[in-house]
């Protein structure tokens, strides 16, 4: 299961053995996620942010949003009920945008059970389903981890690996930034604008359509069918977040991709 309805998640919102984790977030307004989810979310849901919760401190490298210690993490997955058995359930309002990062996160640190609310908020919205403004509360009581990481290290590469790899056959490179940016034509974050010599260029924003619902596995197929026969397929973005989206695409279409966390940011941080 790599995604659910809102009608699945409103059948099943009262189950025992599921957490749902509001992920809403804004580049341009680092606030506005969590003042959302005090005004209103969806019953059961928790809050986790994508700079104080899903990343680590930036640095001189490592890109905008480094990942996150993965101590930390599972202290906060841990604190909100996530255990082995725990089913997550990740949203937002940005077409997957952070909900994907989380996602991705889960399965890096050996959880399987994990998937995002197709639609996201709006989508629930839809429906008429019921919101609250009641801050769930953490019933962790013990000082043992509930929930303990078990590392994919597969699951990711470094600057180093990406300068050794990316030109290698049967290896492709993606970059997951809208086309502006990929071609340098506008660049509103970063201080340098373009991308890795050698990367293709697959928008984050094609895995879903303008609603924020993924397309069928089908289109997801075909969006990826050219790969078919590379031996790996290395994901970036800006700065890590974004890149997720497409590495859940390529879940759905059946193919395994890796992230390069640092992305652009931390490319792009090495040069002189």
């Amino acid at each position: 299961m790599i995604a659910v309805s809102a009608e699945w998640l409103f059948e099943h919102i009262d189950d025992s053995e599921l957490i749902i984790v509001d992920c809403r977030f804004s580049l341009n307004d680092s606030q506005l996620g969590k003042r959302q989810y005090q005004q209103s979310h969806i019953p059961n849901a928790h809050y986790l942010d994508l700079n104080q919760d899903l990343s680590s401190p930036v640095s001189e490298h490592g890109g905008r949003h480094p990942l996150p210690n993965l101590y930390d993490l599972s202290t906060k997955l841990s604190k909100i009920g996530v255990n082995r058995q725990t089913l997550v359930v990740a949203y937002d309002d940005s077409r997957l945008a952070y909900a994907a990062r989380l996602w991705w996160l889960l399965r890096y640190i050996g959880h399987e059970r994990v998937a995002v609310l197709d639609g996201g908020f709006s989508g629930w919205l839809s429906f008429g389903y019921p919101l609250t403004d009641e801050v769930k509360q953490s019933d962790f009581k013990s000082q043992n981890l509930i929930f303990s990481p078990q590392v994919q290290s597969q699951m990711v590469v470094d600057i180093t690996e990406v300068k050794n790899r990316k030109d290698l056959p049967g290896v492709v490179l993606v970059d997951s930034r809208e086309e502006e940016r990929y071609l340098g034509i506008r660049e509103p974050i970063d201080k340098i604008a373009g991308h890795i010599k050698g990367a293709v260029n697959y928008p984050w924003q094609s895995v879903t359509n303008s609603s924020g619902y993924l397309l069928s596995i089908e289109d997801q197929q075909q969006r990826w069918q050219e790969f078919a026969d590379c031996k790996e397929i290395i994901v970036y973005c800006g700065s890590g977040v974004t890149a997720c989206v497409n590495l859940l695409s390529l879940e759905l279409a059946g193919y395994k991709g890796k992230l390069y966390p640092g992305s652009w940011s931390d490319w792009i941080s090495y040069e002189s």
